[in-house]
């Protein structure tokens, strides 16, 4: 009744070029903010790996990784700390960013 097709769009591993921008964009947010710290998430039913980097201002970006050594080892690279984040959780610098940003967002929005 209903056909198999594959996989879903953006389910499922990247292909080398994705994934070599996605580690080029993080080695660029770690060089260019203070603070970086790794923060890597476990693969779910709907999602890979991913690593999050949290600046000390609380600024955040994430990115597909190939699993959570290659996360831990980007880390390495970068010289900075990895924490599995379903292990200690993410830092309150993080939430309070997007709060600030939220709040922004709203005063932008209201005349």
């Amino acid at each position: 009744m209903f056909p198999r097709r594959g996989r879903l769009a953006g389910a499922g591993s990247a292909n080398g070029r994705d994934l070599r921008e996605d580690e080029a964009h993080l080695t660029r947010f770690a060089r260019s903010r203070a603070g970086v710290e790794a923060f890597v998430e476990p693969r779910t039913a709907v999602t890979d790996t991913t690593v999050m980097l949290v600046a000390a201002d609380g600024e955040w970006t994430r990115r597909r990784v190939p699993g959570p050594q290659a996360a831990h080892q980007l880390a390495h690279r970068l010289g900075i700390a990895a924490y599995d984040a379903a292990v200690v959780g993410y830092p309150q610098r993080m939430r309070d960013w997007n709060a600030r940003i939220a709040a922004q967002n709203r005063a932008k929005r209201e005349p």
